[in-house]
């Protein structure tokens, strides 16, 4: 082993492709310290494609210094991957940016003495079943069957949510109205997935972000969403402000009620997403997760305060305070409505369209002036060319969104339909497709 005065200092990030194209920027930062970034990506990521990026020069995720990537995020296999970085490299900090890493990252944090929410915090985050027995004051009316129970699954009420334990972006998810819908429901999931059956709360969505340094809640931000649960049973996310626009006081309550929740998990150091329903004015957690926010929360908090949330992360990985403003405008992403088909090309009139999964990374933004005029920043797609279109079930099935960028005062809803509506998706027609034999 290496003397530790011989040993470049490093940051383990544990993520996946999809992650790393959107947070590119935290890759940079840590390289922008001094500090070697090095990458564990699990079985989803096309390594060649991966390595092929970093390889790349030009490419924002060629500053990452090493790859591995595991066929499974269980502890022992992820041990067993960074044992040498643990060995040849100073690491200074661990950072979980892809959800299945959550309870490993909180291991490993725990076992190297860095900063992180803590082996016990990780493991309930990344487990919904034991969220709802931790955190039992905070949720719905639920219960939990194993597979074994499967045949004994029942709802106590309808209409009731049906959910899988151990899934993400809301696949699975889905609302039943009786008996025969969850029988349905239930007979789609796995033969060894846990299923969570809970009373359908109502009322609207949000999230709450926050950085938190050794116990220490040192910001929270509201995000409000949109779902499609008004078109159909399911609960896939289409829009996202930050932040959201609320009276003072139901703001308050979502943020005491996160601080509470973080306060009973023991969080240690680190940024957490939690999922909260404000039925009849009080929040009700659908769920807490130990890692950034998904889909463009980080771009829209950068753009409502004018600060990266990247360099924060970084911040508290390392041990140290960071300090987050207050924001001054308003960010929305907003997901176009599509049709079923084949997507083709999509355009929008005096602006470049990003297709982040054939570029491999999400373009940068740059932050208004407080008083600026509300603008389109970026419009961008999260499918390739060719990629079949329908119903959004899930949040992988979304096509194109745009983002945003308001003054304080704007209405969030009418103020960005402008925006929306130039969003122009071009489909393969039938014609086409016969032609092709339908490939």
């Amino acid at each position: 082993m290496k003397r530790l005065s011989d040993r470049a200092p490093a940051v383990i990030v544990k993520s996946d492709l999809a992650a790393l194209a959107r947070q590119h920027l935290l890759i940079a930062d840590i390289a922008e310290r001094g500090l070697v970034p090095l990458v564990l990506v699990g079985p989803v990521t096309d390594l060649a494609r991966l390595t092929g990026y970093v390889a790349n020069s030009a490419h924002p995720l060629s500053r990452i210094a090493a790859v591995r990537q595991v066929p499974d995020a269980m502890i022992d296999s992820v041990l067993s991957s960074v044992q040498d970085w643990i060995a040849n490299f100073d690491v200074r900090g661990v950072i979980c940016a892809g959800e299945v890493f959550v309870d490993a990252a909180g291991f490993l944090c725990e076992a190297l003495n860095l900063p992180g929410p803590g082996a016990w915090a990780a493991r309930v985050c990344r487990d919904k079943v034991m969220q709802r027995i931790v955190l039992r004051n905070c949720g719905p009316s639920w219960r939990a069957f194993a597979p074994y129970e499967r045949n004994t699954a029942a709802a106590e009420v309808f209409p009731s949510v049906v959910k899988p334990a151990g899934r993400m972006f809301s696949s699975g998810v889905i609302r039943v109205t009786d008996d025969a819908e969850l029988r349905a429901a239930l007979s789609a999931y796995g033969p060894d997935e846990t299923i969570l059956v809970e009373e359908l709360v109502t009322g609207p969505e949000f999230s709450v972000e926050a950085l938190v340094h050794r116990g220490e809640l040192i910001w929270s931000g509201v995000t409000a969403k949109i779902t499609n649960e008004d078109s159909g049973p399911y609960f896939t996310e289409i829009g996202h402000t930050c932040p959201a626009k609320l009276p003072p006081e139901q703001t308050n309550a979502l943020i005491a009620a996160n601080a509470a929740v973080l306060r009973t998990l023991r969080f240690g150091s680190g940024i957490t997403h939690a999922e909260y329903r404000l039925q009849n004015g009080r929040p009700v957690l659908m769920e807490v997760a130990a890692r950034l926010p998904g889909d463009a929360i980080m771009m829209l908090w950068h753009l409502a305060t004018g600060q990266l949330l990247e360099p924060a992360m970084v911040d508290l990985a390392l041990g140290v305070r960071p300090a987050y403003p207050a924001p001054n405008r308003r960010a929305v992403q907003r997901f176009v409505h599509h049709q079923p088909g084949r997507l083709r090309d999509v355009r929008y009139p005096g602006q470049t369209v990003s297709w982040i999964v054939d570029d491999g990374y999400w373009p940068t933004v740059t932050p208004s002036d407080p008083q600026a005029a509300a603008r389109c920043v970026s419009v961008m797609v999260g499918l390739p060319r060719g990629a079949e279109l329908g119903p959004l079930n899930e949040s992988n099935g979304r096509s194109a969104s745009v983002i945003v960028d308001l003054p304080w005062h704007a209405d969030p809803g009418s103020d960005v339909l402008d925006y929306v509506n130039q969003v122009e998706l071009d489909y393969v027609d039938q014609v086409e497709l016969a032609i092709d034999g339908g490939d």
